[in-house]
């Protein structure tokens, strides 16, 4: 869910950035990713734990501190089911979000802006095309290629999950599977994870190359 949410958020903030560059909107949005990007994902999880799920007296209790889903999921009807999944994954989320925010973000814009400058955009612009044509209907395409490479990478996040994430949250995912299957010297278990993760590894890079192809035709 963070890494589609990532993609899904900073490829828009790329292009926004690289439209406005060296405005306020692009200066300030830049303090606020890399703001984020410098305070490590286990602490942030850690920090919002205190002061959004009611373990420090005085702050609200708005999120539950761990886990997947609460002990009366099983009785919730669909709606009380989403609803006490969202807000288990919430924080979580947050915190897978925010270190991926800045590379993607930056690099969407400044592939964006290294597209802008080619000869092809120059062209559109020279025979009456607006700006804004020439960059969403042309340029942007060529600066996805970039980010398609990322995105084959899907299929691992999604199966290994992340360690610190899953140990802050208590989250019993594959990231601390493997983590406890290597603590107790569980090989089996700790072999059969990384050779699927492996696998996924190599449909994702399958995946990416799918991705060339449908955003550059011209690419087999």
């Amino acid at each position: 869910t963070a890494f589609l949410l990532s993609y899904l958020v900073c490829i828009p903030l790329g292009i926004a950035k690289a439209l406005t560059h060296e405005t306020r909107f692009d200066i300030v949005s830049s303090i606020i990713v890399f703001t984020g990007y410098a305070i490590p994902a286990f602490a942030l999880g850690m920090v919002l734990k205190m002061l959004l799920c009611g373990t420090v007296e005085g702050f609200p209790d708005i999120f539950p501190l761990s886990g997947f889903h609460s002990d009366i999921y099983y009785s919730l009807g669909f709606y009380g089911r989403v609803k006490d999944i969202f807000a288990h994954m919430f924080l979580p989320v947050v915190c897978y979000m925010i270190g991926n925010f800045a590379i993607l973000t930056l690099l969407m814009k400044n592939s964006l802006m290294e597209q802008v400058g080619r000869d092809y955009v120059r062209t559109v612009l020279a025979k009456g095309g607006t700006y804004l044509h020439a960059v969403l209907g042309h340029a942007v395409r060529n600066a996805m290629i970039p980010i398609a490479t990322g995105m084959g990478s899907i299929l691992t996040v999604m199966f290994a999950g992340s360690v610190i994430i899953e140990q802050v949250f208590e989250i019993p995912g594959m990231g601390r599977l493997s983590l406890e299957a290597i603590v107790g010297r569980d090989y089996p278990v700790f072999m059969g994870i990384l050779a699927l993760t492996a696998i996924c590894g190599l449909f994702g890079n399958i995946l990416s190359d799918l991705l060339y192809v449908l955003i550059d035709p011209r690419i087999n």
